[in-house]
């Protein structure tokens, strides 16, 4: 019997719902792409886990993926410059080791632990505009604070100057947005190209002591390491990744504080240590929901469903970080105090997220901060009418106005 996909909500109004109708069907289950595409949503832990590390599974469309190699996907598709790039995010094999061990060194945990003094004065530069903001005046701390946390952060790491940096924060808020047209994603994803080029070319003339110049370094050592599409392309990938999942993690653990009086003074206190709070925000509201996209490289059995070759593959963090099997019948509530919190938000495998250590010391300041100096924080909007980003990708809230 045909089994007709559930097609996403492509505004994700309820993604842990949608989730759910998901997970029904099965551990993998058909679902509709935009654009009518198919894809094979992966819901269940242990079943994701195996294949973000099953050799069988590949990030390439161009060696992989029968729809694009078909010419099915084009540039008319709104999440085409998700699988267009030439970078470590699309990679496969010895191209994915060589992209990953080029952009590695950037991420080290010695480069990670020297961002910890900008951090904090990032951090405490926001806090002080927040600061000045009059009594009583209603402050939304999406853009004020999580998104500005690291978004500078990773511009600083990128070595953006400051004439484009807010063509470039643009570019990378459209990445995102789901809501766009064909067009919208095409002309959002050549402009973010021509900006980096400009970024590129910058740092040619003026090498620092940045991402940006370490890479170029590389490449002009030896251009068959990295081409020239690579390089623009992995800067992309590293400026997207590096905001959204922060920003996401930020926005859902300030929201989880001050919707849980009673676990926020369990944190505050010192009694659970914020460390476990940014785990259960991460396992409980993963920052990206749904991550596009995986190709079988062979036929491969999930118990009685066939993942067939070339077919597409959709990692369904927010489903699986809540798995039930996992995490019991508990696992859709936020808990501070469970003892087993493990999650994939940030991947697993040969694509696990190089940046999770820098995330998790971004927030690992930025939110005790916050409480620290504004003990009195509450939300100014009953907690029903924050709204979602109206992403089935991204994972936020588009305000979280607040009373300081």
């Amino acid at each position: 019997m045909t089994v007709e996909p559930l097609v996403l909500d492509l505004t994700g109004a309820d993604i842990h719902a949608e989730n759910e109708r998901i997970r029904a069907r099965g551990p993998v289950a058909l679902v509709e792409l935009p654009g009518g595409v198919p894809a094979w949503s992966v819901t269940d832990a242990v079943v994701l886990e195996s294949l973000l590390s099953d050799s069988r599974v590949s990030k390439d469309p161009r060696q992989h993926w029968s729809a694009y190699m078909n010419g099915d996907i084009n540039e008319s598709w709104p999440l085409q410059p998700w699988v267009a790039a030439q970078n470590m995010f699309t990679a496969y094999g010895p191209d994915h080791r060589r992209l990953r061990k080029l952009v590695s060194p950037a991420f080290t945990n010695r480069r990670t632990a020297e961002m910890r003094p900008r951090i904090e004065a990032i951090v405490e530069d926001l806090l002080e505009r927040l600061g000045s903001m009059a009594p009583g005046e209603v402050v939304d701390l999406r853009p004020n604070y999580a998104y500005p946390v690291p978004i500078r952060v990773i511009s600083e790491l990128l070595g953006v100057p400051e004439h484009l940096d807010a063509d470039i924060h643009a570019c990378v808020d459209g990445f995102f947005d789901t809501s766009f047209t064909p067009e919208q994603a095409q002309a959002n994803f050549i402009e973010m190209g021509r900006l980096i080029g400009e970024l590129v070319a910058h740092r040619r003339e003026h090498p620092g002591d940045d991402i940006t110049s370490v890479l170029i370094a590389n490449r002009e050592e030896d251009g068959s390491r990295l081409s020239e599409t690579e390089l623009v392309d992995t800067l992309m990938l590293v400026i997207n990744a590096g905001h959204e999942t922060t920003q996401n993690l930020i926005d859902q653990a300030v929201v989880a504080m001050l919707t849980h009086p009673r676990q926020r003074a369990d944190v505050v206190s010192g009694r659970v240590p914020w460390a476990e709070l940014i785990e259960e925000s991460l396992r409980h509201q993963a920052p990206i929901a749904h991550l596009p996209l995986r190709y079988a490289v062979d036929d491969i059995a999930v118990g009685e469903t066939v993942i067939g070759k070339g077919e597409a593959i959709l990692a369904s963090y927010a489903a699986a970080c809540r798995d039930p099997r996992l995490h019991g019948e508990s696992a859709a509530e936020f808990d501070v105090h469970r003892k087993n919190k493990e999650h994939i938000a940030f991947g697993h495998g040969a694509h696990h997220c190089l940046g999770a250590p820098l995330a998790r010391m971004e927030a690992a300041i930025a939110l005790p901060a916050l409480f620290e100096r504004f003990p009195g924080l509450r939300l100014a909007v009953d907690p029903a009418e924050l709204r979602p980003l109206g992403s089935f990708l991204s994972n936020g809230h588009i305000s979280i106005p607040v009373y300081l």
